[in-house]
């Protein structure tokens, strides 16, 4: 798939991929991930098999735009004025979530989620094409010590476990910067492809 120009036929394929059940890898701004729809079962479990976590483990929802985000977070005047300047972007805000996100992409208390906005043509293509957010985590198995960001060892290693890979070439390994938005002052999580100073 063409890394700037992804071919419209691969895009629907793949969104088609997800509409049906189906766990995907793809690449973003940030590296390659796992994502499924938010209401397929099956594919979420798959996903923590893989990233070898358990059912306390929150996910990230990738959504296209801050419009869409809005109906799965809560969005005072501090967190739209951040997700306008850094989104598009390498980031994961932890914001508070409304009660439409879905119990695998929440917190442990059941009141926040993690949104990430990617800057990478794409996965915005493809959530563009789906008209509603993936359920996404940054494609790092449970037995390695860092994230993949090779399609051709994505194959070998998920050993079909996977059902859709969008190869987008060899990738950068670091992942989004995760950055926690719901206190008074914004705390940096994890340092990653984001620059963080706007956040110190």
């Amino acid at each position: 798939m063409h890394p700037d120009n992804p071919q419209p036929r691969l895009i629907k394929q793949a969104a088609e991929a997800l509409l049906s059940g189906e766990l995907l890898a793809y690449p973003t701004d940030s590296g390659y991930a796992l994502g499924c729809l938010l209401s397929n079962r099956d594919a979420v479990e798959k996903l923590r098999r893989l990233r070898g976590v358990g059912v306390k483990h929150p996910f990230t929802l990738l959504c296209h735009s801050i419009s869409e985000a809005s109906q799965y977070c809560l969005l005072n005047d501090q967190i739209f004025r951040i997700f306008k300047e850094f989104t598009p972007g390498p980031y994961t805000f932890i914001v508070p979530a409304t009660k439409k996100v879905p119990k695998p992409a929440q917190g442990l208390k059941r009141k926040e989620v993690g949104i990430r906005i990617p800057e990478y043509p794409i996965v915005s293509a493809l959530l563009q094409a789906l008209g509603t957010p993936i359920l996404s985590t940054t494609l790092w198995l449970a037995d390695d010590e860092e994230p993949i960001s090779c399609p051709t060892e994505i194959a070998h290693k998920t050993k079909g476990e996977v059902d859709l890979i969008l190869d987008g070439g060899t990738s950068n390994d670091n992942p989004s910067t995760v950055v926690d938005l719901l206190g008074s002052k914004p705390i940096v999580i994890r340092a990653g492809l984001g620059d963080i100073s706007p956040f110190e």
